[in-house]
């Protein structure tokens, strides 16, 4: 993650079905009105991350950006008094 403070979303995850034949984009800065897919309005200093799912699995995306395994949740969300200052 860059040095750039990403803007919180929300305080937890999007748990989605999505499909694995279809590359997604998540937006890391948090301001996509799209969330938590990337729109391209995203300042500079962000990039959104690509990925594709696999198939019949739920994905728990990050909301509040934080997170150290980007795209997917790692509870980061649990720390964000620390994180986010």
């Amino acid at each position: 993650m860059n040095s750039l403070k990403p803007t919180i979303y929300a305080n937890e995850p999007a748990a989605l079905q999505l499909d694995p034949e279809k590359e997604y984009f998540w937006c890391s800065c948090g301001q996509s009105k799209n969330q938590p897919f990337c729109d391209g309005s995203h300042p500079e200093g962000f990039e959104p991350v690509n990925f594709k799912p696999k198939d019949g699995y739920t994905v728990w995306l990050c909301n509040c950006k934080y997170t150290r395994r980007p795209p997917f949740c790692d509870g980061a969300h649990n720390k964000l008094d620390k994180l986010a200052k």
